[in-house]
């Protein structure tokens, strides 16, 4: 005979647990899905770190190579 019964709220609420769970693994590799598709991408990656950059600037424009 077991020590402690286990109560029918007590099923409950490890079915709401092993839910949510789940739900936070899914979040997890989505966002590390996602990471990893951004990554392979390449090009560049840029983030506001508080310096002009004139690559994101529309008044500037690049040099191109035609010798105009």
């Amino acid at each position: 005979m077991a020590i402690t019964r286990d109560h029918e709220l007590h099923k409950r609420r490890l079915g709401r647990n092993v839910g949510v769970g789940l739900v936070l693994v899914a979040f997890i590799f989505l966002v590390f899905g996602l990471t990893i598709a951004k990554v392979q991408r390449g090009g560049t990656v840029e983030a506001f770190d508080h310096t002009y950059r004139p690559a994101l600037d529309p008044a500037v424009r690049p040099l191109s190579g035609g010798g105009e």
